[in-house]
């Protein structure tokens, strides 16, 4: 399977083979069965112990079938799909007859529970599979269609966020060479995903989530143990503690896993990284390890009320689905600001940015661009635009660099040539014909600049809206714990008082940036998802004595 062959088909010893094929159940197989095909809502890992598979990206309306791997004799036919829950996108069939074991999803993850060694074998091999994938043949079988409008890449930043096998086609691309729309879709249609040839028009990520199977799906009727919403920094650690602690979780967000950590281009105080990381690079091993353990992780996936009950707590979903958990954790985070100034929200998506990931450096390579703000994240995006070749105006409103910024960030920026420093400034004005193209600024010079995207960074709210029944301080942050002020009768039945990180509902707690009091970084967030994770505990257990 191409050139990281070790990664992809490793050589498993007579040891390691004899432990795996304990977990699977044998069937005799002839040419020409299909073991899995592409659309299946589940499969099963596939084990070769005689005989040859072949898997291939079925054939599209305007390609051929792709045949991508030949597998034999002590083998195993899956992908990522496996443990996310993806449907099937590629087709596994028999090239010679023999026999295979399937391995269920309840089997796999008892084989990752159950022997380290093994788990960590196949945790490798299915994420160097999808990484190979994604940048081949594979690729069309999910085929998005867009431009550069707020719609189209809010949907290409889903399937780049989820990390999904993709290709990404941009109608305004100079280079481009085939004529896109000889396929029946206009412009006004835009952004298309085609999903196993079948045409969506005007896609969205829920739309595209609910066909590859990574929607919600409540025909289960599933109670959780523990339901965490939002998938930031603390999310994730809440999930990944509660799972592997035996709690039956279920991850929830609104966009895709990640939060604010994954827009931000590059952390370099986090610890066990001395040359940094990238957001996207945090989130994606994170997401991976909240498989291993058996997370359900559900995105895009609005959470719009949240019901308290004496049993399980409901949570509505936008789409009207419920979710049933004996305990949650919020960790929504913190929606961003904009600035108050005319056509704002006409630019936002179309130049106007909150994030500087390696998707928004590319688009804005080589261009004059603004980053307002004076924290950590906009020195960061400054920089990583400068790297990518662009033109960099950092505006601040302060007096001085400084304020709010790390000094080593201070020190970078003021010995980057690529980076004007504006303090003492503001965005007064915007112009363009659809797109952002200039910007005024105002300040201790007045003066308007061509402008390709603009970087906001000036902080955020709390998104906790939702949560009517919780008491929140007056800029809206949860309180929790000590912090919180109303002790009703509710807490009499409870039988105790509020436990750290718990709200003023028992068994309802709060983590990260959404909490009153928190420290507003990334370390800080993920040790408080875990640590809300041992009041959970504790909580149950209460509530199990009191029922």
């Amino acid at each position: 399977m191409g050139a990281a062959g070790e990664k992809i088909t490793p050589e498993l010893t007579d040891a390691q083979w004899s432990r795996l094929r304990r977990y699977g159940a044998p069937q005799d197989v002839a040419e020409g069965d299909v073991l899995f095909a592409a659309g299946d809502r589940s499969y099963d890992l596939i084990l070769v112990e005689t005989g040859e598979v072949e898997v291939v990206r079925e054939a599209l309306w305007w390609t051929e079938e792709t045949q991508l791997a030949r597998l034999g004799p002590r083998t195993f036919v899956g992908e990522l799909g496996l443990l996310n829950g993806q449907r099937a996108f590629l087709t596994a069939r028999v090239t010679a007859p023999g026999r295979v074991l399937r391995i269920d999803h309840d089997a796999l993850q008892r084989m990752m529970a159950e022997d380290d060694e093994l788990c960590d074998l196949m945790l490798r091999t299915l994420w160097a599979r999808r990484e190979l994938l994604r940048h081949g043949p594979a690729a069309w079988t999910l085929k998005l269609v867009g431009s550069q409008s707020q719609e189209s890449q809010a949907l290409r930043r889903y399937a780049e966020r989820l990390e999904l096998v993709h290709t990404w086609i941009d109608v305004d691309d100079p280079e481009l060479t085939h004529d896109i729309w000889s396929h029946g879709y206009t412009r006004d249609d835009l952004p298309v995903a085609i999903v196993q040839g079948e045409i969506v028009r005007n896609a969205t990520p829920g739309r595209v989530a609910e066909m590859l199977g990574l929607a919600y799906a409540s025909e289960d009727d599933t109670e959780f143990d523990l339901a965490v919403v939002g998938a930031g920094p603390a999310g994730l650690a809440a999930a990944i503690y509660g799972a592997s602690e035996g709690l039956r979780t279920v991850l929830l967000d609104a966009v895709a896993p990640g939060g604010q950590s994954a827009t931000t281009s590059r952390i370099e105080n986090y610890l066990g990284f001395p040359f940094g990381v990238s957001g996207g690079a945090l989130t994606s091993q994170a997401s991976l390890q909240a498989f291993k353990f058996g997370v359900r992780i559900a995105a895009p996936c609005p959470v719009v009320k949240l019901d308290a009950e004496t049993g399980a707590h409901r949570l509505l979903l936008a789409d009207g689905a419920i979710v049933r958990a004996r305990a949650v954790v919020v960790t929504t985070g913190v929606a961003y600001r904009g600035l108050p100034i005319a056509r704002w929200d006409e630019f936002e998506g179309a130049g106007i940015h909150h994030a500087a990931t390696a998707l928004e450096v590319r688009q804005a390579s080589g261009s004059d661009v603004v980053v307002v703000g004076g924290a950590n994240s906009a020195g960061q995006a400054a920089l990583a635009l400068a790297q990518g070749g662009c033109r960099v105006r950092l505006v601040v409103r302060s007096g001085e660099l400084g304020d709010r910024m790390s000094s080593y960030l201070v020190d970078r920026i003021r010995e980057d040539p690529r980076i004007d420093v504006h303090t003492g400034t503001q965005v007064s004005a915007l112009d363009g014909d659809g797109t952002l193209a200039r910007v005024t600024l105002t300040g201790a010079v007045d003066e308007t600049v061509d402008c390709r995207a603009l970087f906001c960074f000036i902080g955020a709210v709390p998104a906790t809206d939702w949560l009517a029944d919780l008491e929140r301080d007056d800029d809206g942050f949860v309180r929790t714990g000590a912090d919180v002020l109303a002790l009703g009768d509710v807490w009499r039945t409870a039988g105790r008082m509020p436990l750290p990180f718990e709200t003023s509902v028992p068994r309802v707690f709060a983590a990260g940036d959404v909490r009153r009091g928190s420290m507003k970084r990334v370390a800080a967030a993920v040790g408080e998802g875990s640590s809300a994770v041992a009041s959970v505990h504790r909580a149950l257990a209460t509530a199990e004595v009191f029922a």
